[in-house]
């Protein structure tokens, strides 16, 4: 997922992620649409590497994004980790800066398994 504005060279990064992840891993991977605002929605596209086809020369992020913090709304959080849970969803992959991360340290630290190292599949 991707969080807050475009930039440069966010396609490149999920494609290197989808890539390593399918090739060297076998793992599944799946995207998350519009960064917190589509994991608070459960809004997932899967990601192989069919799809990563002709993304380099593309700006922004084939994901879309947003700035979305989910601890701004009563119960952002909880939905994100319901849905992370219900998915069988056992890594996320956060793209963004202060406050995209910064959420993502806090659902770490509220029990989430978001930053465990996955066994089986990745989420971007």
């Amino acid at each position: 997922m991707s969080g807050g504005g475009d930039a440069p060279g966010i396609n490149a990064v999920l494609r290197a992620i989808v890539r390593k992840a399918i090739q060297d891993y076998g793992y599944e991977t799946v995207g998350i649409r519009d960064g917190w605002k589509g994991l608070i929605e459960g809004e997932f596209i899967p990601l192989d590497l069919k799809s990563l086809v002709g993304l380099l020369p593309k700006g922004g992020s084939m994901l879309g994004t947003s700035r979305t913090n989910p601890f701004k709304s009563e119960d952002g959080a909880k939905r994100i980790l319901r849905n992370v849970s219900e998915q069988g969803i056992e890594a996320v992959i956060a793209i963004g800066g202060e406050d995209t991360l910064g959420v993502a340290s806090k659902l770490y630290e509220m029990g989430s398994q978001l930053s465990e190292s996955p066994k089986r599949s990745t989420t971007i």
